[in-house]
């Protein structure tokens, strides 16, 4: 593989045997490779046990698992999407093919665009702006496709202030690329791939972390037709819609299924339904400060973040990382015990058993130790004292010998004064 790999495209999914999520991966990337060689792909799919085959892994940069890389040539693209047949095969399909692709006519462009919800098209000839925009995909074609065209290929509706340029079509209107007022055409692109309204989940939220923009978020219950819901949820859609020229730069609007992956990410209990606008560079996030009842609340929210007023809650200091690192271990304690009881329990019993008889026997065996000692510095204490003064008994016995040594001296002398007397 290592030497022949370059004579065609290869989609690899590098796995680890043991991977839970590589387990999981298995029957989709098997119907993956079933399909791309049913629609004659020049693809080809494999896995590889990166376990077993450490170099290689090593040489594509596969740091975790399951890892999916196309590679074409010298070139190895990252799959980041979700972990679905369709979505990993419009990634092979559209990595694959020409970083450029030409849309000769307004019937393409058309048949195109219904393919595509959002479609980034190069308008002109031979230019610097044409380098750069060639350089751009070839790093974000993983993301998106990329297109050229000719004026007269585009709707009628479609107006340049010049030529070149670049435009993204997307949410039924377009929008043309300004250097002066978009800055770097790279980092336009990575902004607009998304359109302007989005069904957020956690995969998405997290690459619209490298928008850099704020994301303005309705977290809902969809199952829930109450007004509430729906309300709030249209209220987002308006702003995007009606105010898009104000915002898009800073700000990306959706909605959020639940509040499960909010709650998790915020390390906070926020109620359903709720809108709520996070910093995902920096892991703060805003909450409205008085109910949300129209449209004008919704941007005036809006203006108090862009201009400082609103609190900003989290974020990524060190009192908030700690409250990470204590938050995840909780969190990873009760999913353990609401998976598995038997296997926390023993997980988490065991070591705190053994830890439990450990410290018991230390501090038995020190107080054991002090007692012996005391007993015995008291014993010895009490054999000095024997040793230098005697015994009780010893003590009586020599009293009363010296009371009777001195009763027999007074007899002898009464003796002799008797004697005398005589």
């Amino acid at each position: 593989f290592k030497e022949n790999r370059k004579d065609d495209i290869w989609l690899v999914d590098f796995y680890a045997p043991w991977c839970g999520h590589c387990k999981k991966l298995e029957p989709v990337w098997n119907e993956v490779g079933i399909e791309m060689k049913n629609m004659g792909s020049p693809v080809k799919v494999g896995k590889m046990d990166a376990t077993s085959f450490s170099s290689i892994a090593s040489e594509f940069g596969v740091r975790g698992y399951p890892t999916i890389k196309l590679l074409k040539g010298d070139l190895a693209y990252n799959y980041r999407g979700p972990r679905t047949k369709d979505d990993i095969i419009e990634f092979a399909n559209r990595v694959a093919g020409s970083l450029i692709r030409p849309l000769p006519s307004q019937h393409m462009f058309e048949h195109v665009q219904k393919r595509h919800r959002v479609l980034f098209v190069y308008v002109g000839g031979e230019s610097p702006l044409k380098e750069k925009y060639i350089e751009v995909a070839s790093e974000l074609i993983v993301y998106t496709y990329f297109f050229s065209a000719s004026e007269d290929v585009l709707p009628e509706y479609v107006t340049l202030p010049e030529l070149p340029a670049v435009v993204v079509f997307k949410d039924g209107t377009y929008f043309v690329y300004d250097e002066y007022e978009d800055g770097d055409l790279s980092s336009w692109i990575n902004r607009e791939r998304f359109q302007g309204y989005l069904n957020v989940d956690g995969f998405t939220l997290y690459e619209l972390g490298d928008t850099g923009k704020l994301v303005v978020i309705a977290v809902i219950d969809e199952k829930n037709s109450s007004v509430e819901h729906t309300r709030l949820k249209s209220i987002i859609q308006e702003v995007a819609r009606d105010y898009r020229d104000h915002f898009h730069r800073d700000f990306q609007f959706g909605h959020m299924d639940g509040n499960d992956y909010i709650n998790s990410l915020l390390m906070d209990d926020l109620t359903v339904p709720t809108i709520v606008v996070l910093n995902t560079s920096n892991q703060q996030y805003f909450l409205p400060d008085r109910h949300i009842e129209n449209t004008e609340d919704m941007v005036q929210f809006i203006n108090d973040i862009l201009d400082g007023t609103a609190e900003a809650r989290g974020g990524d200091g060190l009192l908030q990382r700690i409250k990470r690192i204590i938050y995840d271990a909780k969190s990873t304690v009760m999913s353990v015990f609401k998976s598995s009881p038997l296997l926390g329990c023993f997980l988490f019993g065991l070591p705190l058993g053994v830890i439990s008889i450990m410290c018991y026997g230390i501090c038995t065996a020190d107080t054991d130790g002090g007692v012996d000692e005391h007993e015995a510095a008291k014993k010895e204490s009490s054999d000095r004292e024997l040793t230098d003064e005697g015994s009780e008994e010893e003590q009586e016995e020599e009293k009363n010998g010296k009371h009777t040594e001195l009763s027999d001296g007074e007899l002898k002398q009464k003796d002799i004064l008797e004697k005398k007397k005589d």
